[in-house]
């Protein structure tokens, strides 16, 4: 399978005037609507039968998100001092994690426990179950972190599963008024995770706008197109696609930092969802690395060790 390139240079699309929605958080539904995308994009897929079991995971997630324990969370003035100053609110690694997100990745063991898993995710709900919550913390350290890698390829889909929900529970509960623009534009305003993938957006004041998807929370935020979103570079930016591809999923690479992330465009298909259709193209993935391309941003549903 080959991948096709096209260089497109700045200025070749321009925002639409009047004010851009900045910030997009996720919605109340936003775990249901991503393990309907995960069971959609199952179907003739090589990856299917993962696919079906992060259907499962979604929705396990979607009931630990409308069962969530209150958190304590920012005042006022830690969210203005944080906005001032151009740092996250509720960042990955800074603020301090409330035991409630251990309670939420119980929940979402119960619920899977419950449900028909193959055996090594059936083994790891086990495992899981009797973890101490020293180690569990250990590991929300190291995904928070960035090193995927130091987690067990079997423990990491649970784990990141529950901090997802506290993470999109907490920037919720504080509402959009409390975050502003990061320094670095390529990071999430509310929890400073990098993006797992951007979606070019349609309708109203959104039509053909890229908003770049929080790895974590599921926060959405506005950066312009034709930029990179790990170094903000403009020059050198190429987009590639699969063969025989409709267009809906493309990557778009750096040649200044070398990096790529994909881009999802709802005007090919409005049923994008990030998480789910960035896992979905791994033969997109694959082919980048053979290109001698890195991630911009983690799926944390994707061990580095998986391919």
């Amino acid at each position: 399978m080959n991948i096709q390139a096209r260089i497109i240079e700045p200025g070749q699309i321009e925002a639409p005037a009047g004010q851009i929605p900045f910030l997009r958080l996720a919605g109340p539904d936003v775990f249901k609507q991503r393990a309907e995308r995960f069971r959609q994009l199952s179907q003739g897929n090589s990856l299917g039968g993962y696919l079906v079991f992060l259907a499962t995971l979604a929705q396990a997630q979607q009931e630990a998100l409308a069962h969530f324990p209150r958190v304590p969370l920012p005042g006022a003035e830690q969210q203005a001092l944080c906005r001032e100053h151009g740092m996250p609110v509720l960042g990955a690694q800074s603020w301090l994690r409330d035991a409630a997100w251990r309670a939420g990745l119980k929940a979402l063991l119960r619920h899977m426990a419950a449900a028909s898993l193959p055996g090594p995710a059936s083994e790891a709900v086990v495992r899981l179950m009797q973890t101490g919550d020293a180690e569990l913390e250990e590991i929300a350290s190291k995904l928070l972190a960035g090193d995927l890698a130091g987690v067990g390829a079997q423990d990491m889909p649970f784990v990141a599963a529950a901090l997802q929900v506290c993470w999109a529970h907490m920037a919720a509960a504080l509402g959009e008024h409390a975050f502003g623009r990061l320094e670095q534009g390529g990071l999430c305003p509310a929890c400073g995770s990098h993006p797992v993938a951007g979606i070019v957006r349609i309708g109203g004041t959104e039509q053909g706008l890229r908003y770049l998807s929080c790895s974590l929370c599921a926060t959405e935020w506005h950066m312009v197109r034709i930029k990179c979103s790990s170094c903000e570079s403009t020059h050198g930016i190429n987009y590639y696609q699969l063969e025989g591809s409709n267009g809906a999923v493309k990557a778009e690479s750096c040649d200044d930092c070398n990096s790529y992330l994909k881009l999802l465009y709802m005007e090919k298909d409005n049923q994008v969802e990030a998480v789910a259709d960035d896992l979905a193209t791994l033969a997109l993935d694959v082919l980048m690395d053979e290109a001698g391309k890195a991630r911009g941003g983690p799926n944390l549903f994707f061990h580095p060790g998986s391919v």
